[in-house]
């Protein structure tokens, strides 16, 4: 699939950057800040820290908003961010090792998105959907410096979410250790089910999310 239809097939599932760009600016910039905190901190900010940016009577309507917008994801009682794509404090099949932090991504696509997103050095650990074998992936940026195994794709079977995304569509969007594994889960389902190779995901990573950072 062409990258850009894809960024746009994906945007129109999962509009991200258009429902931030209708919040208010303090609220985009709050959503900016619990990304950068996740990323350098591999934790939110802290209550104190995001009152400061919105006034504390204003904190837990912002987070809210946030969440209705699935921008956010937050715990139950709607109080403390869990998550904002691509990263979750929440523990997923993909592990990432940043500064010797751990945190996870939300799917594969987003764990491949998080380097080029923040120009830093992402180790990524996950599996095969379909064989369960282990996969390891070295980032720095949009480069990938080692893949275990070679020749690792990435699949999304099309579907608009349920509910929160991080909980539904994302569990579609899966590492295949090579390009037999991708095909024979792909099947007959061409239109519902698109296989990526790492170097088509990353470029596919970064028209989906870097533009949440500008």
């Amino acid at each position: 699939m062409n990258i850009q239809l894809a960024v746009d097939r994906l945007n129109s599932q999962l509009p991200l950057k258009a429902r931030q760009d209708q919040l208010p600016p303090a609220l985009k910039k709050l959503h900016q800040t619990i990304l950068m905190s996740l990323i350098k901190r591999g934790t939110p900010p802290t209550h104190e820290e995001m009152a400061e940016q919105v006034g504390a009577v204003q904190m837990t309507s912002a987070l809210q908003t946030l969440g209705a917008k699935d921008l956010l994801v937050l715990n139950i009682a709607g109080t403390d961010v869990v998550g904002a794509y691509p990263i979750t404090t929440e523990t997923t099949a993909h592990q990432l090792s940043i500064d010797n932090r751990k945190i996870y991504a939300m799917c594969a696509l987003d764990a491949v998105s998080v380097a080029p997103m923040f120009a830093t050095e992402v180790n990524i650990t996950s599996h095969c959907h379909v064989s369960n074998e282990p996969i390891q992936i070295r980032m720095y940026g949009s480069d990938v410096i080692k893949s275990n195994p070679d020749g690792v794709m990435i699949g999304i079977r099309w579907q608009m979410p349920r509910g929160i995304a991080a909980h539904s569509m994302c569990t579609e969007m899966v590492f295949l250790k090579d390009e037999n594994i991708a095909r024979q889960w792909q099947g007959d389902e061409l239109e519902r089910i698109s296989l990526f190779t790492l170097t088509e995901a990353i470029a596919f990573g970064m028209g989906f999310f870097m533009p949440l950072m500008s």
